[in-house]
């Protein structure tokens, strides 16, 4: 099929030379139907032959890094385009109108290419582009475009494995910021540790000189990836001009460009085709277990702000318990005044924007707050990560999903003073009625009991821990060490020193990359950052 086939009528963006030609593409929702807009985005040109091979590329870096320049380019390497050629041909996302600064990707989009095999590679491609890290929508847009990857990686009709994850970083990086730390912090966080000879980087606006700058700045960010036989990372260098319109003052420099780029999508292309791919369960499991941890933790500090404000309330009631000590023995009836915990649910900053839902997953029935903040992909309790088998992760009966609501509310802990007889003490803590001294006793049991539940929900965090540490490819990554300090200091107090050797063991690994990824972090959260998250800073963003 000739590629003119793909051409919209009217659909040129720039009259050239070369032409430049707006491509038809077929659009298809992926991760859910039912929604004004899905949460990701499948364009597809040509169609699909069973037969032949398919190779898929996932494209990550920061905004302004070149991958749409970069999409466009190997789709016009595998439609076979040469330079001196008088087409060129760009993928755009009709939604949107095409620019030549080009624009921002607002979802996770995969394009299809099909129809081409043999031109210049035996296979069809899928490219997953994903939206720019670190851009100035802060680290809010960041977490969600991870749960987008999460939500494509686990969907029946999404993505079940990866070719190649390429790193798209310009040759002329010559320092790493810490923006470009956290970055690559964040990049390598969603993957397992079967991913890393996968891992490739894509450098683009070469010169055709080896780009040292790039290359240095992966050494020193400690980015597992796959490397040649000289231990280097493996690079691809390409350049982002081929598009630019054929002058007399730009013949020349285009020619450079054309060789540069020719040379490296073929060795691109060679090394994709050799390349076994690496399915996607256990980058599925890193993110699970990361959204998990995070939850767990949050609804952790929950718990024992409630724990303590209850042994609180029980040190008040057994005090006042005290002063009646002898009114308790002769089996008299009294009343004293004392606090009562209950719960309510306030407004929170949410509801639906983009293709999101922001918002709070919350139980009904054992009133808690079983997935907030970070819930944004998830439309219904349903399809919320804390959710496994039907019951949730995360609250304390581990209730089926259906006692599950999401709203734009959380539940807060608060308390009132009431007035309680000693009947009806005796029969909220089980006291034994005959036995009106047995009441105190009742109550001690009580704060006991309520030590032994936190110490069932510390332990499971650092099972979340330990499970990172053993399937994810960045088991330094920020997501994680932000919460080692809170539970370092809750093992301490509970003399756990097994695990408190364990997890300082885990600190004493942060480098210098984490650490930058941090200062970037709270930069962007500023006032919004979690007592966690300031915290870590605290600690890990030293220079």
């Amino acid at each position: 099929m000739a590629s003119t086939d793909y051409v919209v009528e009217n659909a040129i963006i720039d009259k050239g030379p070369p032409v430049r030609y707006r491509l038809t593409l077929n659009k298809t929702n992926l991760g859910g139907e039912g929604e004004e807009e899905s949460k990701l985005r499948r364009w597809t040109i040509g169609k699909k032959d069973p037969s032949k091979q398919n190779k898929t590329i996932l494209l990550v870096g920061e905004t302004g890094a070149g991958k749409s320049s970069l999409i466009n380019t190997i789709l016009n390497f595998v439609m076979g385009v040469k330079n001196g050629d008088e087409q060129w041909f760009e993928i755009v996302d009709d939604a949107k109108k095409p620019s030549r600064s080009g624009s921002q990707t607002s979802t996770v989009t995969v394009y299809e290419i099909f129809g081409f095999e043999g031109k210049t590679v035996p296979y069809s491609l899928t490219i997953i582009d994903t939206p720019g890290y670190g851009d100035t929508r802060g680290i809010e847009y960041d977490a969600i475009i991870n749960q987008m990857l999460h939500d494509l990686f686990s969907s029946e009709d999404g993505i079940q494995e990866l070719d190649v994850v390429g790193l798209v970083l310009k040759a002329a990086e010559n320092r790493l910021s810490d923006r470009l730390r956290y970055i690559f912090d964040s990049v390598m966080s969603l993957f397992g540790k079967d991913m890393e000879k996968n891992v490739v980087a894509l450098i683009t606006h070469s010169d055709g000189m080896p780009p040292k700058n790039a290359i240095d700045a992966l050494e020193d960010a400690k980015i597992k990836c796959a490397r040649n036989e000289k231990n280097q990372p493996v690079y691809f260098v390409f350049n982002n001009c081929l598009s630019t319109q054929r002058t007399e003052e730009t013949e020349f420099g285009l020619g450079q460009a054309w060789t540069v780029t020719t040379r490296g999508m073929h060795q691109f292309t060679s090394f994709l085709e050799k390349t076994t791919p690496q399915e996607l369960k256990t980058t599925v499991n890193v993110l699970n277990e990361r959204i998990r941890l995070a939850a767990c933790i949050n609804n952790l500090t929950q718990r024992i702000d409630l724990i303590k404000l209850n042994q609180k309330i029980i040190q008040q009631t057994q005090e006042e318990l005290e002063k009646h000590k002898e009114s308790m023995k002769k089996e008299h009836n009294f009343t004293i005044e004392v606090d009562e915990h209950y719960k309510e649910k306030k407004d929170i900053e949410g509801g639906m924007w983009l293709v999101f839902y922001g918002g709070a997953v919350t139980c009904n029935v054992c009133k808690e707050n079983c997935h907030y903040p970070g819930c944004t992909m998830a439309w219904y309790p349903k399809h919320c990560q804390v959710m496994k088998r039907g019951h949730c992760t995360s609250c304390t009966g581990k209730c089926p999903v259906s006692d599950h609501v999401k709203e734009n509310k959380i539940y807060v802990n608060k308390t009132r003073k009431v007035k309680r007889t000693i009947g009806e003490l005796k029969q909220k803590y089980k006291a034994d009625k005959e036995q009106c001294e047995n009441l105190l006793s009742a109550l001690q049991t009580e704060k006991e009991k309520l030590e032994k539940e936190k110490d069932i929900w510390l332990d499971q965090a650092y099972q979340h821990v330990l499970s990172l540490e053993q399937i994810a490819l960045n088991v330094n990554s920020l997501l994680t060490h932000a919460n080692l300090d809170f539970l370092i200091d809750m093992m301490k107090e509970r003399g756990d020193k097994e695990k408190v050797q364990k997890l300082e063991e885990m600190v004493a690994r942060v480098d210098e990359g984490t650490r930058a990824a941090l200062r970037y972090m709270l930069s962007y959260v500023g006032g919004k950052a979690t007592s966690l998250a300031k915290a870590a800073g605290k600690k890990f963003g030293k220079k």
